[in-house]
């Protein structure tokens, strides 16, 4: 149920990912903080607050930690799901380029 709403929010993010604007864990770094960042609302909302913890700094960079061995399966799972969905956009990008296309 939490990788549904995650994969809700990554898909309406294709075209940044395609054209290089951002990446698919900067992409879950925006979620968890737009979850963590509102009040719970629903079971997601709430698993997310109780599970994971997010720091980031003034340049941008951040950490996400799992408050739990649960939490920290949760994150894993989360990451693996995001840098999978950003190759699987890729190569569908690649499957009808060819080798001309990337000439300078």
């Amino acid at each position: 149920m939490i990788l549904k709403e995650f994969s809700k929010f990554i898909q309406k993010r294709n075209k940044s990912i395609i054209n290089n604007e951002t990446t698919a864990t900067k992409i879950l770094c925006e979620w968890i903080k737009l979850v963590i960042n509102k009040n719970p609302k629903n079971h997601v909302d709430k698993i997310v607050h109780k599970e994971i913890m997010l720091a980031e700094n003034k340049s941008g960079d951040f950490l996400i930690i799992g408050k739990s061995d649960s939490g920290r399966v949760l994150i894993n799972a989360l990451y693996n799901y995001a840098l999978s969905y950003e190759h699987y956009i890729m190569s569908k990008w690649l499957e009808n380029k060819n080798s001309n296309d990337f000439l300078n």
